[in-house]
């Protein structure tokens, strides 16, 4: 029986709504985050970073990391994280927030938002796989390190999917030349097995000074020498 034109395009627009097409949700990215992205650009602008620096990118724990600097004071870093982003965002904007620094190094934290707005592990992975694309064609060799999502107390019912998240993320680097997979993921657990109270601040989502002293101590084992005084 062939269905009226009227059922067919009310059919098309619930579609629509419910499985937005690419190009929507790029647009959708390019609009909400556009504010940040051109905001890194104006700072780059009035003093560009050096090259070939450690970037650290991703969402809010990385942009709130405030003493990125100091805490590794051998290397020469960049923070360009944009808080309450996603880590498909980050992969959208790698040819304005990644490749431009032809860094030596990339640490990426990012995909706890990606599931906290429903996305799967699956999709946060292929996230991380459409960065790693990005920044391979213009940088093949480029070392990448993932730093698993963090359980937090404040979402603690979604770690089943944090936990089959990473798993993906770390199955993945190890399929490739120069990933890695930076486990924080335990190291933030109490004897208890719950997230450690004593890390995170008043919003028992993001960090204290605690926890970056703590992700410091971690990330720190996997950069590579420091560079400064030989540069």
């Amino acid at each position: 029986m062939r269905k009226s034109p009227l059922i067919l395009s009310v059919a098309l627009v619930i579609l629509s709504f419910l499985f937005p097409s690419v190009s929507t949700r790029a647009e959708e990215t390019a609009n909400k985050w556009e504010h940040d992205i051109s905001a890194f650009e104006q700072k780059d602008q009035d003093a560009f970073p050096p090259k070939h620096a450690v970037l650290f990118v991703g969402s809010s724990s990385i942009r709130l990391w405030k003493t990125l600097a100091s805490d590794f004071p051998n290397h020469r870093v960049i923070n360009r994280g944009f808080g309450g982003s996603f880590l498909s965002d980050t992969a959208h904007f790698a040819d304005r927030i990644v490749l431009p620094y032809e860094p030596r190094f990339i640490v990426v934290y990012a995909g706890g938002n990606d599931l906290n707005a429903h996305h799967t592990p699956e999709q946060v992975c292929d996230a991380f796989k459409s960065l790693v694309s990005r920044v391979r064609e213009k940088q093949p060799s480029t070392p990448i390190a993932f730093i698993s999502i963090a359980g937090n107390p404040r979402r603690w019912e979604q770690v089943e999917d944090v936990k089959k998240a990473n798993a993906l993320v770390e199955a993945f680097t190890k399929e490739q030349a120069n990933l890695l997979f930076i486990d924080v993921f335990h190291a933030m657990l109490g004897a208890d097995g719950l997230p450690r109270p004593e890390i995170f601040g008043p919003d028992r989502l993001h960090m204290n000074s605690e926890g970056y002293e703590l992700w410091t101590s971690i990330v720190g084992k996997h950069l590579p020498p420091g560079d400064l005084l030989a540069n």
